[in-house]
Formats: C-alpha cells, structure tokens, sequence
C-alpha cells in the first residue's frame, strides 16, 4: 500500500469513529472514552495500596463489595501529580478481560456526541499522550478532544 492510500485508509477509520463520549479533564486537555465503556462515574473513595503493583496503579477501592484497581490517568499519561480536589473522580469503565478498572481522573466534564465528520485522525507528532492511545480527536464546540482507545491505555497500564 503506497504512502497516499495508507493515509487515505487512516483518514476513513479516524473519521468512522463518531458516537457519544464522556469527557473528563487532566489538568488543561480534555479526553474522551466511549460511553458505553463506562459503567458509573464515583467520587474518590478510600484506595488501599497494593505492594509490587505497576507504577500507574493507585491502589484498589471496595465498590460495593467488590475490589477494583483503580489506576492514576496522570500517571498513565506521564503528567504531574496534583494535589487532591472535590471535582477528582473515579470513572469505573469495562476492561475487558481484567474486568471492571477505575480511573482516577482531575474531573469529569460531558457526555459528548461526535458526527464521524468531526473526527479526525491523531497527529504524527506533538501529543501529550502516546500517539497509540488516540483513537482520534474530535471537534466540538470549538474545542479539540483527545478521544481515547481505552482497550489500549489498559493493555499495559495494570
């Protein structure tokens, strides 16, 4: 596949990934998963340490009887730590085959709907984040959301 055709395939799986997101923010960016990967948005909970777990690992919390690792998306993203704040959130989303994780997260800011129109494929360069955790970015009401592959922030943060 030539170098046009390829960018032209990205450009068409980038632009496919119109849906509903919730957005939440790490200090000034604003980041985006897909809704249906969310099972319910907490306030910070009591978190235990857990010896020998991976650095982006928090700890785990008891949510209603059952433990869930909860892991630090600052940490994850290679970000500062931040003091902690009222709007700091735990948003509990399906991991696949580890089950339920929490993200430990600045605040939550909307449930957001992309048209595929207003996706577009990550940069080559000059993200925050790794490139490979970006799904696309989406445009909506003149600002620009990194929308995320949780299944890949995941795969190697637990």
């Amino acid at each position: 596949m030539n170098a046009t055709a390829t960018a032209s395939a990205t450009t068409t799986a980038a632009s496919g990934l119109g849906g509903t997101y919730l957005t939440f923010a790490l200090g000034g960016e604003e980041y985006g998963i897909e809704i249906l990967k969310v099972r319910e948005i907490i306030g910070v909970l009591p978190i235990t340490s857990v010896p020998g777990s991976p650095p982006t690992m928090i700890g785990v919390i008891n949510l209603r009887g059952k433990v869930i690792p909860v892991i630090s998306m600052r940490r994850r993203f290679a970000m500062a730590e931040t003091e902690a704040h009222p709007h700091n959130v735990i948003i509990v989303v399906e991991g696949g085959p580890q089950g339920l994780i929490g993200l430990a997260v600045d605040r939550v800011s909307e449930v957001a709907s992309f048209n595929p129109a207003d996706t577009e494929p990550p940069p080559a360069y000059g993200l925050d984040v790794d490139a490979s955790f970006v799904a696309a970015l989406g445009k909506s009401q003149g600002h620009i959301r990194i929308l995320l592959d949780i299944g890949k922030v995941l795969a190697s943060a637990t």
